[in-house]
């Protein structure tokens, strides 16, 4: 049975936790152990736990492997490398006691992460854009090193470790023969250099966290749905690599009145059935403010009225959509007598063969057709 910890009790995380919060953990815990920060007896040993945790639950396809089979997983018998670095770090090996060495490329440009922020607007806003502040909370570079992760005035060294090769070798006895193991240093990460005096700031992280407000602009007929691009407003990339991006993710608020359909915006508009027979001219709500209105004489329940050019701009081209007004007859369900009386004497001159409004010939015209013989 492995002695090895639980990668997510490592970390100190729950099992279901995403992976930013993996990464957070990861990053919090890396600060606390590094051993050029902590000079604990155990720190470095601790490290390397944490570091071997993170990068495997930080790989959506080992976390999966992990999850599934524990610690023979990710590490186990389904790894199709065995365990050793590959035929050219073989060879490798095999020049180096000749002298020979490949370089390791060092300090190679890395692009920061990318961010997302979720922001709500009003449908208003998204009709005709607007101006938003927001707040981001993003990895800097560090204002006191300038990104290096050591203290002014002093300088990294060559990785005691992996001697600046970047990269640690292992070698296991198997009937096979000597195999070698070629793995990332888990002290300088690849880099070939540590910091001895790291940066009070950052700690030697080379990136500290900062909150920023900035304001961005909202364009004219965004939707739910809508992600903007901010170009490198992500987290700060090291050893000069760009910064990443800010995606923001919009939200329109649902309107008390008005509901969107596509660019087009629809209005309940309730009326009585004297203004729907007689027709009238009401003031109804836009987007821009009131509007008069005329109502047709003989208007039905359900017909749809059109202000044309009153919806949502096109996002990326002119135009707009129209306000569509469905007209819904409301019956009085409380009358006083005299209306009571002024509909029955409306009524005696209504005939009860009258057509609704459908073509002769239809269905329903013919079967009234059986009630005037």
């Amino acid at each position: 049975m492995s002695s090895k910890r639980d990668y997510y009790e490592v970390l100190e995380v729950e099992r279901s936790a995403s992976q930013e919060e993996i990464r957070r953990a990861y990053r919090r815990l890396a600060r606390n152990y590094h051993p050029d920060v902590n000079k604990s007896p155990e720190a470095e040993a601790r490290f390397k736990e944490i570091n071997e945790a993170y990068q495997v639950l930080s790989d959506p396809e080992k976390r999966a492997a992990y999850d599934r089979f524990g610690h023979a997983g990710p590490l186990g018998p389904l790894d199709t490398d065995f365990g050793f670095g590959g035929f050219s770090d073989i060879f490798e090996d095999f020049f180096s006691s000749f002298g020979f060495r490949r370089e390791r490329a060092r300090q190679v440009p890395t692009r920061g992460e990318d961010l997302r922020l979720d922001l709500t607007i009003s449908l208003e806003e998204a009709a005709f854009g607007c101006e938003k502040e927001i707040e981001v909370s993003r990895l800097e570079l560090c204002s006191n090193c300038g990104g290096s992760g050591a203290q002014p005035g002093t300088t990294p060294i060559r990785c005691p470790e992996c001697n600046g090769t970047g990269q640690v070798r292992r070698v296991q006895q198997s009937i096979l023969g000597s195999l070698v193991n070629v793995s990332t240093c888990p002290r300088c990460h690849g880099q070939g250099e540590v910091v001895i005096s790291p940066c009070r700031e950052c700690h030697g992280q080379m990136r500290t966290e900062r909150v920023r407000k900035m304001a961005i602009d909202i364009p004219a007929g965004v939707e739910t749905g809508t992600s903007l691009r901010l170009a490198e407003q992500g987290e700060a990339g090291i050893y000069g690599g760009p910064a990443g991006n800010l995606y923001v993710n919009i939200t329109v608020r649902e309107h008390p009145f008005f509901q969107r359909v596509d660019n087009d915006i629809l209005l309940e508009l309730p009326i009585n059935f004297a203004q729907a027979a007689l027709g009238t001219e009401v003031e109804v709500p836009t987007l821009e403010g009131k509007e008069t209105i005329t109502i047709p004489a003989g208007t039905q329940s359900g017909e749809t009225l059109r202000l044309k050019g009153k919806g949502i701009p096109y996002l990326r081209r002119n135009g707009r959509g129209d306000q569509l007004m469905r007209v819904q007859v409301v019956i009085p369900t409380r009358l006083t007598e005299k209306q009571k009386e002024l509909l029955r004497e409306l009524a005696k001159t209504l005939s009860r063969s009258s057509p609704p409004p459908n073509k002769k010939g239809s269905p329903w015209y013919r079967h009234l057709e059986g009630f005037r013989d």
